[in-house]
Order: C-alpha cells, then structure tokens, then sequence
C-alpha cells in the first residue's frame, strides 16, 4: 500500500512540475480570456471535431453508392457538424448526396467520382396535383423507393418543377417527399423521371464540398434546369463554400445556387455541361467566385441570374462556351467582375440583357479582364451592353481577337445599344474593327 501511494504521490508531483514548466497551474480549470461560446450554441469552439470515413473500403462505413454517403453526412450532422472524408475510387448516385449544416464534405484529391445513373423516365398516368404527395406513371420501371425523382409538365419549368425523392410505392404509384409546386397535367405532357443534382444543399447554413468530382453522365440522363438542378446545387444555402470540385457531363447547369447568400465557390470547374457552367441566380447576394473554368458548357459559362448583387468574380476562365462567356440582366447590380478570361465564346463575350429601367444591371465594374476571340459563326462584341442599363465602368479591359484575319468575328470591341445609359469607359486597349460601337441615344450618357 505505502508504494502505491508513493506512486501516485510521485506521479502527480510530475504532472504539476510539469505544468509549473509549461507556466500553467494545472488545478486551474477556469475559462481562458480569449474562451468564448459559439454563436448559436452554448460551448466554446472545439479543437476536434467528428470525423468519419466513408469509402469502397478500409473506411468505418463502406459502400459505393448514394446511401452509404448519405449515412455518413447524416451521422455527423447528428452530432452538430463535422467531417465526413470520402475515399477513393467511384459512387452510383441514385439520388443526390444531401448537405447538412456545418458539415464539410471532403473527396480523395483527384480520385472521388460521384457519378449519376441512368434515369428512368415515364409520362404521368393521371395529373399531378398542387399539393399532393404522389405521382401515377405509365411506366414504373426503374423508378425505385429512395431514388430521387423530378415531375414537371411543358408549361411549368424553372421553379415550378419539383424535386424529391420516392419515399414508397403502390403499383405504378410512387409517395414522393415533397409536394406538388404546380398541377403537371397529362394534357401538357406531364412527367417524371429519376433526374436530381448530383450534390444537393437546401435550407442549409455553412456547409463545405471539397474535392469533389462530379459525373452527370448526361448521355444517360433526360434534362433537368438549372432552377431546380445542376451536378452541384444549392437552395437556400447560406454561407456555403465549394472549393475544388468538378462539375461535369450533368445535362443540365454545372453549378448552380438560388436564394444562397453569402456562397464562396473556389478553384472549381465546370465543363461539358448541357446548361451553364456556373449559375448564381434568384437573389444570391454577395457570392465570391474566384479562379473557377468554365469551359465548353452549351450555353453561358457563368449566367448572373436574377438579383445577383453585390458579387465578386474574379481571376476566373470562361472559355469556349456555346453562348456567352458571361451574361448579366434581371437586377443584377453593384458586382465586380475583374482580371477574368473571357475567351473563344460561341457569341458576346460580355451580354447585359435587355431589361427595363428598373430590372436591368446597374453599377456593375468591368475591370482587367482579357475578352478576346468571341463570336464563333457571326459577328459578335467584346462586351455587348443592350436594355436600360445604367452607370457601368469598364476599366483597364483588354479586348481583342487575334484569330486568322478570315475568322475573326469579335468585330465589334464594346457596343452600346439605343437604350443603354450613362457608361463610363476608362484606358481600355480595343482591337477591333469597331473598337465603340455607341448606339444611345440618352442625354447625358458619356
């Protein structure tokens, strides 16, 4: 008994010369100054956060399709937030992979592919319903419980698709998750089909997507809008960061964020898509995007929706799109847009649509960016500025075409149309047939 007390006497003798050394009273466990509770919780910030593996193998839960990823992001958003590490190799998606708040969602650099399946698609056997909760099919094959489902009709695009997934079925009957946005009616060709994004995040706050591939395997796949879809797509996701990550192949936009606040999207790419590349839209405020690529999607590569304001979008590549390198319109105000590659885009390199006084994109600044080689077929502007458009800058912009004389269609450098406002251009370096283009004809524009 005398050693064992000695023992521990000795024992915690060294733990406190220990601390002594390390300047701390080691019986001291009052909160530090610099200690302080969570904004919405009533602890201090951790050091260790939950951390789970989800993998094909060697991981704690292994799988290689939709549902073992699900189970791991929905484990950590269990505990209030976390890390949930994707290894190698790829994922079948059936339905999206579901963001959760303060969860970051991390793939193996280079090796992570989360690639859609093939979608079934089925004309509705009777209307789909405002409101309800399920759909009726002609036919049921490969419509399957738990896989996500979108239902639409030819007169209800954009947000007025809905989007869930099939929580359970009777016969050529399907219970879906959430209800009907609009009446789909067998009259307007209403139907549904497993189409959904690839990653999903709704009604989110402060979630992360790293190093993520996205497949969309868009030869497989009917389409899906942007409003309701994309490879990544977020709504009502707020202080949302993606950083990495590949959207590609998704028939449909690449990236794609409505009603999100505050979203960064980083060093991602877009490429190869049906839709647009990159699609902030419906009153995202404040979005970064910095040093992204969107390349050869068939129609923008980055789309400024409707009330897009306040953004930063910078240091960015749009290149070989089908349409425009970047569109801007629908109360799209006070962005910056600067030091972007604006390149070889089938039309405009730069459109502000036609939008009345009150709808079109004010104060947006055009600064440092190269915009050259655009207009594939006809001739095109380096930055085409149509509809009431008032008070922008363009500043320190390179505009260019240094094709082959006989291929050149990025005649004009800057075209002003009849109704655009006061601009202000500022040391731009034009090369061009036209290098201003000034059709206006408001007083007091300059």
């Amino acid at each position: 008994m005398f050693w064992m007390m000695a023992s521990i006497i000795a024992g915690t003798l060294g733990l406190a010369a220990f601390a002594a050394a390390a300047g701390e009273d080691p019986t001291d466990f009052s909160p530090r100054p610099e200690e302080q509770q969570l904004p919405k919780k009533m602890h201090s910030a951790m050091k260790v956060q939950p951390t789970i593996k989800v993998g094909r193998e060697d991981a704690d839960i292994v799988g290689n399709d939709n549902r073992a990823l699900q189970a791991a992001v929905d484990y950590i958003a269990g505990l209030g937030g976390g890390i949930v590490e994707i290894g190698p190799g790829e994922y079948l998606m059936k339905d999206s992979l579901h963001m959760r708040s303060n969860v970051t969602i991390r793939g193996t650099v280079g090796k992570t592919i989360l690639r859609k399946a093939p979608s079934a698609v089925s004309a509705l056997g009777i209307d789909g319903d405002y409101g309800e909760e399920q759909f009726t099919v002609v036919n049921p094959a490969g419509f399957e419980v738990g896989a996500g489902v979108a239902v639409w009709d030819n007169q209800s695009g954009g947000f007025h698709t809905v989007v869930g997934r099939i929580t359970g079925r009777t016969g050529n009957t399907f219970a879906l998750d959430h209800s009907m946005l609009s009446d789909y009616l067998v009259a307007n060709e209403a139907k549904a089909a497993t189409v959904f994004p690839v990653v999903s995040g709704c009604e989110i706050e402060n979630g992360h997507l790293e190093d993520l591939i996205i497949d969309g395997n868009k030869i497989n796949n009917v389409p899906l809008n942007g409003c309701r879809g994309a490879g990544i797509y977020l709504y009502r996701g707020f202080g949302v960061t993606i950083e990495r990550c590949v959207a590609r192949n998704f028939n449909g936009d690449g990236i794609s964020f409505q009603q999100s606040n505050d979203v960064v999207v980083q060093d991602a790419l877009a490429e190869d898509n049906a839709g647009l590349g990159l699609h902030p839209g419906s009153g995202s405020q404040r979005p970064v995007v910095r040093r992204c690529t969107a390349r050869r999607n068939s129609e923008d590569g980055l789309f400024l929706c409707w009330r897009v304001r306040h953004g930063l979008f910078e240091n960015n590549t749009l290149e070989n799109n089908g349409r425009f390198g970047i569109s801007i319109g629908h109360k799209d105000s006070d962005n910056l847009l600067r030091a972007n590659k604006v390149v070889s885009n089938g039309q405009d390199g730069i459109f502000f649509r036609n939008e009345a006084l009150g709808m079109a994109g004010h104060r947006n600044r055009l600064e440092e960016n190269i915009i050259e080689n655009n207009g594939k077929q006809s001739d095109a502007a380096g930055i085409r500025v149509r509809g009431e458009t008032q008070d922008l800058i363009l500043r320190n912009n390179t505009i260019r075409d240094t094709r082959p004389q006989a291929q050149r269609h990025q005649v004009m450098g800057v075209c002003l149309e009849e109704q655009a406002g006061p601009a202000t251009l500022e040391n731009n370096t034009i090369e061009a047939q036209v290098p201003v283009k000034d059709l206006r004809k408001v007083a007091g524009s300059k």
